[in-house]
């Protein structure tokens, strides 16, 4: 196997090079698009891997000289510019896997063998050029994967399960997966499967015929005919209702429904997209979600992370958040680092919808221009929440306060934050225990001793605890 190897990082290239030849493989490298396009006309390649931003230009932008010259020979492509753009662009051109960089050497390699093995079933290049405006912010490794499974959805009509905790986007998962691939020009119609009632379920979902029942006065075309030709996003369906699981389990597999009230079928044309923040496999072991329904919709499933495990992205995040809010009429400002490293620590249990709403009231409370740490700081309140997590979170979030606002002089940090720590510490031991410096000395684990000398240094009066 002859491999084109398109990379202008050396030490990347020694690296991919010693991997395909542990299998086999014969490489050829280059570091340049006129290079790369002399060795295409001079030679033949089983594969080609690339970077896309190359010595002289952009690699992506150029595959349409590489598949002029070499039609058949599957693209593998490598990025370190991690965005669900650069994503799409390297499915737009038909290439046979992208891979955001960092990647594992080792699924390179297999993925380059795969490619030279199914190279007649490359999927051809039959997309647009991605669109501006791309709904998901992000590039964590987590985002990566994410990114990585859209693109494998956009050219056909698997159905897509999207799972992820409350807040984290999984709306705008099903609205990119639509509005960047083939069924971009029909409807996308979300419904919230968990807010419709069992007795309505089959009204909203296939329509009414007039006379139907008391109140359908007219003839009402349901979700999915509304959607037909485009996507239709069924949101919470976890939360559905067992009756109407059936009911919805009987359209998924004729691909037609009828209306309440009517007697003919009618076919329908829709791609679905279903999300859940509920784990389903417990639910279906306790019967109250069906089985033959879960793995209808479970034939390619997407999970999304919670912020907590994407903290990088935040900065990016809410910086995006602020641009919107500007364009929704907001006062328009820029993100300090210092704020933006302020907010990538806190807990965001909500995840993007949570942090969506505080810079958008961030934009609309704060007067200055550019926001710095010192005023995010008072609007960070923690909320009291049971858990132990979450009492994690406030702890760290009352540090992050403490250090904004008293802003210890450097090389007391340390001293001076144990002392702030200690005395409100100290206080509630002596509250705990009636003020009896003994079992106080004890709760904490400590001498007695070393407790009354505390007490003295940090001027706390032992009956303090009982006030």
């Amino acid at each position: 196997m002859n491999i084109l190897l398109v990379e202008d990082d050396p030490s990347i290239a020694l690296v991919i090079t010693a991997a395909l030849e542990a299998e086999g493989m014969t490489v050829t490298e280059c570091d340049s698009i006129a290079e790369r396009d002399r060795l295409i006309a001079g030679q033949s390649f089983d594969a080609m891997v690339t970077d896309v931003m190359l010595t002289d230009g952009d690699g992506i932008e150029t595959i349409g000289t590489v598949r002029a010259a070499a039609p058949d020979m599957p693209i593998i492509i490598l990025s370190a510019q991690n965005t669900l753009d650069t994503a799409v662009r390297a499915s737009d051109t038909g290439a046979f896997e992208y891979f955001p960089k960092p990647f594992d050497i080792d699924e390179l390699a297999r993925t380059v063998r795969q490619a030279v093995g199914q190279s007649s079933a490359r999927r051809s290049s039959d997309g647009d050029a991605p669109e501006a405006g791309l709904p998901l912010v992000g590039r964590s490794a987590a985002m990566q994967a994410v990114y990585r499974m859209i693109t494998r959805v956009l050219r056909n009509d698997l159905t897509v399960l999207v799972l992820g905790e409350s807040g984290t986007g999984k709306e705008l998962v099903a609205e990119a997966i639509h509005e960047l691939g083939h069924r971009k020009t029909g409807p996308f119609v979300a419904v919230n499967t968990a807010a419709i009632p069992a007795d309505l379920i089959e009204s909203e979902l296939f329509g009414h015929e007039k006379g139907a029942f008391t109140g359908a006065v007219a003839r009402h075309a349901g979700k999915f005919e509304q959607a037909n030709g485009g996507t239709l996003f069924l949101d919470e369906i976890g939360d559905m209702p067992l009756d109407a699981q059936t009911r919805l389990l009987r359209a998924l597999q004729s691909g037609r429904i009828r209306r309440v009230g009517g007697r003919e079928e009618i076919a329908v044309d829709v791609r679905i997209i279903a999300a859940t923040n509920r784990d389903l496999e417990p639910m279906i072991a306790a019967g109250t979600f069906r089985e033959d329904l879960y793995y209808r919709l479970n034939v390619v499933p997407i999970t999304l992370p919670p912020l907590r495990e994407r903290r990088d992205d935040i900065p990016a995040l809410a910086r995006h958040f602020l641009q919107l809010a500007a364009g929704e009429g907001l006062p328009r400002h820029s993100l300090g680092e210092d704020a933006a490293a302020l907010l990538a620590r806190q807990p965001w249990r909500g995840n993007v919808r949570e942090l969506r709403n505080f810079i958008y009231r961030v934009a609309l409370l704060v007067r200055e221009e550019r926001i710095e740490a010192e005023t995010l700081a008072p609007l960070l309140i923690p909320i009291e929440r049971e858990g132990e997590g979450e009492i994690a979170g406030s702890l760290e979030h009352a540090v992050d306060h403490w250090l904004v606002t008293h802003r210890p002089a450097p090389g007391t940090v340390y001293d001076a934050a144990l002392a702030a720590f200690e005395r409100p510490l100290f206080i509630a031991a002596l509250r705990q225990t009636q003020g009896n410096q003994l079992r106080a000395a004890q709760l904490l684990g400590i001498n007695r001793n070393t407790l009354r000398k505390r007490l003295t240094d940090l001027a706390i009066d032992p009956g303090e605890g009982l006030r």
